[in-house]
């Protein structure tokens, strides 16, 4: 069964969707990878989001949260630890990690807090002035007498 989708057809037929395109492929292959660490995705607004991610077993000083380019990265690696065999079964997992986010454009990370082995980044969309949509007025040039003389009926030009 095949699992990826094939946009040559729209990539002959669009021009300048390729950053989509690629997008949406590298998610697609991103959706297939190691689930590790779990996250939620929430909206809290309009324009607020928040990213959980579980973190069990890390402290927030191996955890490095980096926003380049619009791309959220999250990188987790435990120092390294003897393990003098004093434990059983090691079911919290210590492995490193690595999420990529891709972000919109305009949203920023705001803070990043870690509580209980939950990892939580707030982001929030702020679009400068600059880029908002704004209504422009338009301006009509009064009615001169000669707009009148093309507005009036054909015989009252004639006779003017």
């Amino acid at each position: 069964m095949r699992t990826t989708f094939d946009f040559s057809p729209y990539r002959r037929s669009t021009v300048g969707f390729d950053r989509f395109f690629e997008l949406l492929e590298n998610s697609a292959r991103a959706e297939t990878a190691d689930g590790y660490p779990p996250f939620d995705i929430e909206r809290e607004s309009e324009d607020s989001y928040q990213i959980t991610l579980a973190v069990a077993g890390f402290r927030p000083d191996e955890i490095e949260v980096v926003a380049q380019n619009n791309q959220l990265t999250i990188t987790g690696r435990k120092a390294d630890e003897k393990d003098s065999g004093r434990y059983l079964h090691r079911g919290i997992a210590t492995r490193a990690f690595e999420r990529r986010f891709q972000l919109a454009d305009f949203v920023q990370v705001q803070t990043a807090n870690f509580e209980n082995g939950l990892l939580r980044i707030a982001l929030k969309r702020e679009v400068p002035e600059a880029m908002k949509p704004r209504r422009i007025a338009i301006n009509g040039a009064p009615h001169t007498a000669r707009d009148e003389r093309l507005e009036a009926p054909a015989e009252e030009r004639r006779a003017a």
